[in-house]
């Protein structure tokens, strides 16, 4: 919560970008030496370039998180489409979409209700939500398929689970990822 400037009762939005690790530490002023002055002028280095959208691959195998109907689809700029909704049923089974490190498992998430978060690598995320029951905890490694939790209408008004995918902290469409139906 720290690293987000989030203080009780810790309450974070759909559409919010969250650090999922800390920044680098910051030295103190004053206590670093200059370095001498080199007589040699050095070409400035272009910033790069921000990425426009997110790469068509990641590299890893995506896999669908649950089995059902898409009732809802990804819509860029809307915070409350910023994934997919999958129907089903009270209790089904929800999977890991890839192999990560769960990184938040909670229901402190308005709009999100009981939702896990798992960090795949440096890059890529994935959400779940409106779940019945959590079955993993923070900090706990998770493999392709494994279930995580179980279908629910925790913040929904249907049994479904929200699915998110997320690059740098972005929301993509998931259905660019995800193997065809």
């Amino acid at each position: 919560a720290a690293w987000n400037g989030l203080s009780e009762p810790y309450t974070i939005y759909p559409g919010q970008s969250l650090k999922l690790y800390p920044g680098s530490a910051s030295r103190p002023s004053g206590s670093a030496s200059r370095p001498a002055a080199s007589s040699t002028p050095k070409a400035a280095t272009p910033a790069p370039a921000p990425v426009a959208a997110a790469p068509a691959s990641s590299g890893f195998p995506w896999r669908w998180p649950a089995d059902g109907a898409l009732v809802g689809q990804f819509v860029s700029g809307e915070a409350t489409k910023q994934g997919i909704d999958i129907a089903g049923s009270s209790g089904q089974q929800v999977r890991a979409a890839a192999d990560g490190v769960v990184v938040y498992s909670g229901n402190g998430l308005v709009g999100y209700g009981e939702l896990i978060i798992i960090k795949h690598n440096e890059q890529w995320l994935s959400a779940y939500g409106h779940n019945r029951k959590r079955l993993v905890n923070e900090g706990q490694n998770v493999k392709a398929g494994q279930p995580i939790a179980e279908m629910g209408r925790s913040g929904a008004t249907r049994d479904m689970l929200h699915f998110e995918i997320r690059y740098n902290g972005k929301p993509v469409d998931p259905l660019l990822y995800l193997p065809k139906q």
